[in-house]
């Protein structure tokens, strides 16, 4: 009989955030996969939890997969947790879930806080819709390829940096993105959480002067609404004559005008008669 991988989520600063769920599932498991098992040890210190710890981060994951793997089908069961936050979101732990459901191990979600969320609530930005685009490559190129994707997106984007990157990646954004509005999550729900509003112009200037510290959630507005051309009966004749000039008979023409400017195409090819 299999195992069972719980899923597990923990604080992302404030301990008083851990659900009675969570501290259940920890108690409960046969052994824990952390990330960092420094960090998950003096969480589960501070709840009298005592159970055995197993590393499980990005360089050692694909050797610990198959570990933690062969456990569970011999029926014991692991819960799985990040330094913070819910593990499997820009996290190693989402290769251990796949696998689990792969070979058809009973995966269970124990949810927590999220500093996603919890940025993207406290920044005053449109929330109806926004998109999760985790953390930018340190390679330049790479860096700078993932913002032009994103020129476009209309929805709010919510991005993780480091201290030590933010700067270039602030400059990189409005490079990309023009002068947005964007929200500067910081060390949230600690002592410290600050969230600052500004344009991304005035953001360049105020980290030149003020040395960024903590972990950060960037919150950046998405792009307006392209305005849809609207074609006139004469725009729609101009560009079948240019079609027609190269070398598109009149009737085709006009044919292709009406499906892109939304025209007759009887009135297209009258005005272009009349030219």
């Amino acid at each position: 009989m299999s195992g069972k991988l719980y899923v597990v989520g923990t604080p992302i600063g404030n301990l008083g955030d851990i659900s009675p769920r969570a501290l259940e599932a920890l108690s409960s498991v046969d052994f824990i996969a952390a990330e960092d098992t420094r960090v998950t040890l003096k969480l589960l210190n501070h709840f009298d939890i005592h159970k055995p710890l197993e590393s499980y981060y990005e360089h050692n994951k694909e050797r610990k997969t198959e570990f933690i793997i062969n456990r569970l089908k011999n029926g014991e069961k692991c819960a799985i947790v990040s330094d913070a936050g819910m593990p499997a979101i820009s996290d190693p732990g989402e290769d251990l879930v796949r696998e689990c459901r792969r070979c058809g191990i009973e995966v269970e979600s124990v949810p927590g806080p999220s500093a996603v969320i919890t940025a993207l609530a406290a920044s005053g930005m449109k929330s109806g819709r926004f998109c999760f685009e985790g953390f930018l490559s340190a390679d330049k190129g790479e860096r700078k390829a993932h913002l032009e994707s994103l020129v476009r997106e209309q929805r709010t984007m919510i991005f993780y940096e480091a201290p030590h990157k933010l700067r270039t990646t602030i400059a990189d954004m409005l490079g990309a993105f023009g002068d947005r509005e964007v929200a500067f999550c910081r060390e949230l729900t600690k002592f410290h959480e600050q969230v600052l509003k500004m344009r991304l112009s005035d953001a360049v200037e105020y980290y030149k002067e003020n040395a960024p510290r903590g972990e950060f959630v960037l919150v950046v507005e998405g792009a307006a609404p392209e305005e849809e051309k609207v074609y006139t009966l004469t725009d729609a004749a101009e560009m079948a004559k240019t079609l027609m000039e190269k070398g598109m008979g009149a009737s085709a023409a006009a044919k292709e005008a009406a499906a892109i400017c939304g025209i007759k195409k009887g009135d297209i090819y009258k005005a272009l008669m009349e030219m």
